[in-house]
């Protein structure tokens, strides 16, 4: 199921960054870059726990299904965050620039 989200964010994502040049300037390219990474860890994953589990991997309980799901949204949620603080350290339109400044005018 984290692997399943992750894709997801990963590809919706990709595809705003791909069809929108303000996506691009805004530095979703970064938030490309962390779905993706995140998905190769959840593959990785995925490998192992099928190599031990064999086809019980295929039949996971409702508990463990809820709990991939609150993990993978967590992901979204941490990726999320860490590319708002990424976009109002480097602040690329000026923005937070232009307010600081003004504030203290």
């Amino acid at each position: 199921m984290t692997l399943l989200i992750t894709v997801f964010a990963a590809i919706v994502s990709t595809l705003v960054w791909y069809s929108s040049p303000r996506a691009r300037e805004l530095k979703s390219g970064i938030l490309c870059w962390m779905f993706w990474g995140a998905s190769l860890m959840w593959l990785g994953d995925a490998i192992f726990e099928y190599a031990e589990l064999k086809a019980e991997y295929f039949a996971p309980a409702a508990g463990d299904l809820l709990n991939d799901l609150f993990l993978g949204l967590s992901v979204i949620a941490l990726a999320m965050v860490i590319w708002t603080v990424y976009l109002l350290i480097r602040d690329p339109k000026g923005t937070v620039k232009a307010s600081l400044f003004k504030s203290a005018k």
